[in-house]
């Protein structure tokens, strides 16, 4: 493998887009698949105390960001529609008041059909949230039992068009290759997510995370490997047939719907990580760093009230992992990234990874392109064959 170098030791060209994710970690109930930093909230919340701590969190991260814009916001679980909408209001007064959120950011909140109420989404949307992202992953009621969904299909039918109604920008959340799902099943679901008419949909394959209930018993009925093939060859061919484009690894939208909140995960941008297990990427001209908070709500509720200095977590990604953790990322992208951009956000010479990229290209899983890391369709497919070549 050739060695990896930097155009100065460590210096990047330019920093890139920022944003700001923020964490709500509880749920009406864990479901047994979910692996995310989640909690059952056992008794009334306490919105404020927490609303409090997300705001001394992002003041304590500003001299780490000044000067810099937010270009997207997103607020994600848990389960945030959980807060009552007058929450998330004084919430992103809160956030304006320490940092500037550009006029046209998108901001994002995760909602379930569980949570749904038509004015709590009517407030959610006076308090400037622009896109929801509705977590259904099926509209089968036997499905959504198995799942350990608190909601069944006609609530989820309902939540959306409420959503549609009062938004420009709607996902839904669908996963697939579920308990005793068959291709027919598959189809059902995926035509039902079409015809609501939003225009981004997020399908996602059911993994057995390790750590869950179903990662320690996998629930029977579970398609196997051919199976799971053919149901997401269905799921990806009727979202194309009716207009998406497969943008992301999981990602489906029509033109002008893409999440520009993670677009610029997937293109190695820099956000604020706030709330209970969060986790942050900036980049400095002379180095990157990640941060992650507290896991445990009690626990990043205490630390951000005694102003701890050990809330935070702070370590600088070393420089032979840079390459890799950006190819990681702008690899899920269909149209791959700007060759250039490998340079100006993590200040390697793409010179230095020209034995990785031939590899890539001679075994078909990239591009030919010299302006732009692009995976090829097979690349697509075979993603961690391709990272593999980065590793």
């Amino acid at each position: 493998m050739s060695e990896i170098s930097f155009s100065r030791p460590g210096q990047l060209s330019a920093l890139p887009p920022l944003s700001l994710y923020i964490h709500i970690p509880w749920c009406i109930r864990k479901c047994p698949y979910c692996d995310f930093n989640s909690h059952q909230a056992k008794s009334e919340l306490n919105e404020q105390a927490y609303i409090e701590a997300l705001l001394a969190d992002l003041q304590s991260e500003l001299p780490y960001v000044w000067g810099r814009p937010v270009e997207t916001v997103f607020i994600g679980g848990g389960t945030p529609s959980l807060f009552q909408a007058e929450s998330i209001d004084k919430l992103l007064s809160g956030i304006r008041a320490l940092i500037k959120i550009q006029p046209q950011a998108e901001i994002t909140l995760e909602a379930n059909p569980g949570t749904f109420e038509k004015e709590k989404f009517k407030g959610f949307k006076e308090a400037g949230i622009n896109r929801l992202s509705i977590g259904v992953q099926s509209f089968n009621n036997q499905a959504l039992q198995k799942l350990g969904r608190v909601h069944n299909a006609e609530e989820a039918l309902t939540a959306i068009e409420t959503a549609l109604n009062l938004f420009d920008k709607v996902n839904i959340d669908l996963m697939y290759a579920l308990p005793g799902q068959t291709v027919q099943t598959a189809y059902a679901d995926i035509r039902t997510a079409i015809e609501t008419g939003a225009k981004h949909i997020s399908a996602y394959h059911l993994t057995m995370e390790p750590n869950t209930p179903f990662g320690h018993t996998p629930p029977p009925g579970l398609p196997q490997d051919e199976a799971a093939i053919d149901i997401e060859e269905t799921v990806h061919q009727a979202l194309a047939e009716a207009g998406f484009r497969h943008y992301e690894t999981s990602a489906f939208a029509q033109a002008g719907h893409e999440c520009r909140h993670n677009i610029n995960y997937w293109q190695f941008g820099d956000y604020i990580g706030i709330g209970a297990g969060a986790h942050g990427k900036i980049s400095y001209p002379t180095h990157i760093e990640r941060t992650t908070r507290r896991r445990h709500p009690n626990d990043y509720l205490q630390a951000m009230a005694s102003q701890s200095d050990k809330a935070i977590e702070r370590h600088s990604i070393a420089a032979e992992d840079l390459a890799f953790e950006f190819m990681m990322n702008a690899l899920r992208l269909s149209d791959g990234v700007p060759s250039s951009w490998l340079q100006e956000r993590t200040g390697i010479n793409p010179a230095s990874l020209s034995a990785q990229i031939r590899e890539a290209q001679t075994q078909g899983l990239l591009d030919h392109d010299p302006a732009a890391f692009r995976p090829s369709e097979k690349g697509r497919r075979f993603l961690n064959n391709l990272l593999q070549c980065f590793l």
